[in-house]
């Protein structure tokens, strides 16, 4: 049996573990890129040409997948 003592045993946090990624949105209706950071800083959900639907941009990867 191993027996660990508490001065070893590193406990990690969610603060440590979590990684905040920063995600890209374009406005519906004139294509302007918003980051994720820029629209929690506005009190509310608009674009500047005050459309309020957007799209998040995904990378142009295509996953793969192996048929069965």
């Amino acid at each position: 049996m191993i027996n660990m003592s508490e001065d070893t045993f590193e406990e990690t946090t969610m603060e440590e573990t979590t990684e905040t990624f920063d995600v890209n949105y374009s406005c519906l209706r004139c294509g302007t890129m918003v980051s994720n950071t820029e629209l929690s800083r506005l009190p509310e959900i608009k674009c500047i040409c005050g459309f309020r639907v957007f799209t998040k941009v995904r990378p142009p990867v295509a996953k793969s997948i192996k048929a069965i």
